[in-house]
């Protein structure tokens, strides 16, 4: 039987050893699928065993069992002892023989192993999240992916209104096309998204002047916050329960999200307001399509999962 595929590679670990005078290793791939240990002696595979991306049994360590030409049974464990490196541990029967990292307990960490599984108050444990809901999102995140690059090329060499307006007529555009094909192009917000394109145009259009279109997104930034802070006093019934059709965890309580991602609305604004008023506008203009979007990205990983109802640390 052929080990399964991991699906696109994200990252790989090799760790040699020796047993018997015999060469050893243990090799760990990581992908977009799940995660794959095989193990090798004197270059001949032995065994191999693998766990999915997601669920309880994504969290489990490996382990594998062969037998040594001597008759000697091995048992290599292999896992995650931090957030980015594996460990191994060597049994030859039954006693340890080797360790990759010496004194390391071979387990997941708990804030990482808490990402992929979901432990309700029961003891119950199911998948953390949902790679379908990503799947059914792919086509207006990549919407969103190409408006961004479209308004940069449009500021830089355009100009800032321009810019604005476009992604406003562009909003509008896809909705209607939206209505008509029934295909997702804008994802749970598509009427916030429009409301605060058109809010963004119309400001963009009213003061014609580069450093006040640069202070649109703080301006609207600040809506947005107040608008998903509101949302989350009221229970999350509308911004959150939207935008939670982003998130794949399926533990999401859309109050605290709405709440959550308020909050990084107005650090994000008070970011824009410092970009804008310290440097050029080709520094701004790249901070706006590029940096801010890192920013946000990993601000609302820790939104997520403080609106799932963990503690962060």
């Amino acid at each position: 039987m052929s080990p399964p595929d991991t699906g696109l590679r994200i990252w790989s670990y090799r760790r040699k050893f020796e047993v018997d005078g015999l060469p050893c290793q243990l090799d760990f791939r990581s992908g977009f699928k799940g995660s794959l240990s095989l193990l090798s002696i004197a270059g001949i595979e032995h065994g191999w065993d693998n766990t999915p991306v997601q669920g309880p049994e994504a969290a489990r360590n490996h382990k594998i069992r062969a037998q040594l030409p001597s008759g000697k049974q091995i048992e290599v464990e292999a896992g995650y002892f931090n957030w980015w490196s594996i460990a191994i541990a060597v049994r030859v029967d039954g006693e340890l023989v080797h360790e990759s990292h010496p004194g390391q307990k071979i387990e997941m960490p708990e804030r990482a192993r808490k990402m992929l599984v979901s432990e309700s108050d029961d003891g119950e444990q199911d998948p953390a999240y949902d790679l379908d809901k990503l799947k059914a999102n792919r086509i207006p995140i990549g919407v969103d992916i190409i408006l961004g690059l479209l308004f940069f090329v449009i500021g830089k060499y355009v100009g800032l209104t321009e810019a604005a307006l476009f992604g406003a007529a562009a909003g509008i555009t896809l909705m209607i096309v939206q209505r008509i094909t029934k295909i997702d192009l804008l994802g749970g917000l598509a009427s916030f998204g429009i409301i605060m394109l058109l809010l963004s145009a119309g400001f963009a259009w009213f003061f014609q002047d580069d450093q006040w279109v640069k202070q649109r997104s703080t301006i609207v930034g600040l809506i947005g916050a107040t608008a998903f802070v509101t949302d989350g006093l009221l229970g999350g019934k509308w911004l959150g329960k939207g935008l939670s059709r982003y998130v794949a965890y399926s533990d999401i309580i859309p109050a605290r999200l709405s709440l959550a991602m308020g909050v990084v609305g107005v650090v994000m604004a008070a970011l824009n307001w410092m970009v804008a008023r310290t440097f050029s506008t080709d520094i701004w203009l790249f901070y706006a399509t590029f940096l801010d979007f890192l920013l946000v990205f990993l601000m609302a990983l820790v939104a997520v999962q403080w609106s799932r109802g963990r503690k962060l640390i």
